[in-house]
């Protein structure tokens, strides 16, 4: 059996004295698709940072395909996964096209220009991700959605093994929303990504995944299946406030709302 892509052991990390992450030990295999849920405040971007390498004043360890993560150096790190963060507030002069080809990068040596392979990957991303038609146009001239769409095809034309997302739907319209699941789902099944994404949306992560993890005070509360996820006594435990399931007439797993708090 081939170890998992992502090992964490005994992560931990704390800002002005707080923990913010206490001993998390988790496994990730590779080409599946993890939902990270959990209540705010909970440690679940700090999480995802912590994988990408932004926070690096952690205890523990984390190892990437095998690599301790600290002894990577950030281009080493962008050659083996790609991070898109929260949408919220994000503006950028540079054009659709341009900050795409900003994930050839990692792949580029110092003082060499882009070569076919990274303008083939930078056209495949826009295609993938439908924005093809406006790779001309400057990120600060489109919707919100659709500069989520470049942030996700730069990472795609990153061409990496792992994509990190914190929260890649929120703020997005349902167009949108539908959109980005759809590619990152497509992603994960017929190019073997391994997909970890921060999700807000318990609906959502539960149709998205094929593993559910749930942190509550910087602690894992929960590792399992969408299925046992959705289980409104679990939903209950995780968020402290009380769940309606309801069978959904699209998805074999049921409709999840919130019943109200159980303060």
């Amino acid at each position: 059996m081939s170890s998992p892509i992502i090992q964490i052991e005994n992560l931990s990390i704390h800002f002005s004295g707080n923990p913010i992450l206490k001993n998390l030990n988790i496994d990730i295999e590779e080409g599946a698709y993890v939902s990270i849920i959990g209540p705010n405040g909970a440690g679940k971007t700090t999480l995802i940072k912590c994988l990408a390498g932004i926070y690096r004043d952690w205890n523990g360890s984390i190892h990437i395909v095998g690599q301790n993560s600290k002894k990577l150096s950030s281009k080493e790190t962008a050659r083996l996964q790609s991070y898109v963060p929260q949408a919220e507030g994000r503006s950028n002069p540079l054009t659709v096209e341009e900050l795409v080809a900003t994930g050839r990068y990692p792949h580029l040596s110092a003082f060499t220009s882009m070569k076919k392979e990274d303008f083939d990957a930078v056209d495949a991303a826009l295609n993938q991700t439908g924005i093809a038609t406006f790779r001309k146009r400057r990120l600060n001239s489109l919707s919100g959605g659709e500069r989520q769409m470049a942030f996700i095809a730069a990472a795609l034309a990153q061409d990496t093994q792992i994509l990190l997302l914190d929260e890649p739907s929120t703020f997005l319209d349902y167009k949108h929303q539908a959109e980005v699941s759809g590619i990152l789902r497509k992603a994960c099944r017929e190019q073997g990504k391994t997909i970890i994404a921060v999700h807000h949306d318990i609906n959502m992560a539960a149709a998205c995944s094929s593993k559910v993890i749930a942190l509550k005070e910087g602690e894992v509360i929960f590792t399992g299946t969408p299925a046992e996820a959705t289980e409104t006594q679990t939903l209950n435990q995780i968020y402290d406030t009380s769940f309606i399931s309801s069978p959904s007439p699209a998805h074999p797993l049921p409709l999840i709302i919130t019943g109200g708090s159980n303060t």
